[in-house]
């Protein structure tokens, strides 16, 4: 999965959404070893000390683990990687919604579009 970053948001938090969808998808399964910072600051173009901060508030939010002498790893905890995909979804969806309400759309409206989208992609 390739880096997209966008310089309208800020580059740490755009690096830890990329790295918690590299999670969700199996980019990085659980328990496995990720790159080096500097690997993964090189691989993205960017600072490692903006990785360094960004793999830090994974680990805070329980998805990475460090081992002192053999690096980091994705969490093995399944139920903590549900978790995270969850929350990511609802914030996702609570940002939808309020700009859907903000363009007048009321909810029958926007689950009309939705299911109608949703068939498409079938």
């Amino acid at each position: 999965m390739p880096w997209d970053l966008k310089s309208d948001r800020p580059i740490y938090t755009q690096l830890v959404e990329q790295i918690k969808l590299m999670v969700f998808s199996g980019t990085y399964p659980p328990g496995s070893k990720l790159p080096s910072v500097r690997d993964m600051a090189q691989e993205a173009a960017v600072n490692p000390n903006t990785m360094q901060r960004a793999l830090a508030k994974l680990e805070e939010d329980g998805l990475i683990i460090t081992h002192r002498t053999s690096g980091r790893s994705i969490t093995e905890d399944a139920s903590m990687i549900e978790l995270a995909k969850t929350k990511l979804a609802q914030d996702q969806i609570f940002e939808f919604l309020e700009k859907m309400r903000l363009m007048g759309f009321d909810q029958k409206e926007i689950l009309t579009i939705i299911t109608t989208m949703a068939k498409e992609l079938k």
